[in-house]
């Protein structure tokens, strides 16, 4: 027994030493994403002008190198330097290297663990605008309607500088995050700019954030969609964040380890990776 966790503890740590060298990679490009201009008015009123231009041209450089054989992992150093600085511009948070790492784990299909204010909100962003990239559509699972809304509205921001559109999808609600909407019965500062849509808008968006029952029922009554739902992250679990693949309707499913299941929880396999269903 001491054994299997000891083998264990020691596969843990080969793989944050080897997230930290990606970091340190990561960390070589923040002076380059630094140079980028973005404008000088506050972030959630940043106009379509060229501060903004500056950064959808790099989403837009990135999709063209993935449509030129370039993976995902290949982009992975700058498009995550880039979300760091983005973040830092628009809503005055800048990743930490922990951070950074937690958003690796997420994109390689593995839960990581944060405790309760160590930020899984933000570590969320880079996994999820390096999985949008795809134009596949990335949805974001969370557990009820407030932080479905309150988690757009508050990275909405992010998503918006690099030329990405960032929905929320509630019970019987659609939004999409609009800088230039405002919602004058509005409380919370972070609700102030989700324009209500349908669902079929929010579906369209590059990142949605929603409940899964709102996702899992979708899933077959319409799958005369086009668009495929290929990443979709989960928050929380146990309490963890993870990347995985959207499962059958209203199937719940979380990436674990192997030796860590129960009769709600389906362990990892390599083929999860590639797994998609339209809808």
């Amino acid at each position: 027994m001491f054994n299997f966790l000891g083998k264990l503890l020691d596969s843990n740590e080969k793989e944050i030493s080897r997230y930290r060298k990606i970091v340190d990679v990561i960390n070589s490009h923040e002076a380059a994403a630094k140079k980028l201009k973005a404008g000088d008015l506050p972030a959630a009123r940043l106009p379509d002008g060229q501060g903004r231009q500056d950064f959808a041209k790099k989403t837009a450089e990135f999709k063209e190198r993935l449509s030129r054989g370039q993976t995902l992992d290949d982009l992975l150093p700058e498009t995550f330097a880039l979300v760091r600085e983005a973040a830092h511009r628009t809503i005055g948070q800048r990743h930490f290297d922990v951070q950074m790492m937690a958003a690796i784990t997420l994109h390689t299909g593995k839960v990581a663990e944060q405790k309760t204010g160590e930020g899984k909100t933000l570590s969320a962003i880079p996994a999820l605008y390096l999985n949008a990239l795809s134009g596949r559509g990335v949805h974001l699972v969370t557990v009820n309607d407030y932080l479905a809304r309150r988690d757009a509205g508050w990275m909405g921001p992010i998503f918006h500088l690099m030329g990405m559109k960032t929905s929320a999808m509630i019970s019987e609600q659609s939004f999409l995050y609009d800088p230039e909407f405002e919602d004058e019965t509005a409380t919370d500062g972070r609700l102030k700019h989700l324009r209500p849509i349908t669902r079929k808008e929010a579906y369209a968006a590059d990142v949605t954030y929603g409940i899964n029952s709102e996702y899992f029922s979708a899933s077959t009554t319409m799958r005369w969609w086009t668009k495929w739902i290929r990443y979709s992250l989960t928050k929380p679990a146990r309490p963890t964040l993870s990347l995985l693949p959207i499962p059958k309707p209203r199937m719940r499913i979380m990436i674990t380890p192997k030796w860590w299941t129960n009769s709600m929880e389906i362990p990892i396999s390599s083929s999860m990776r590639n797994f998609e269903l339209p809808i």
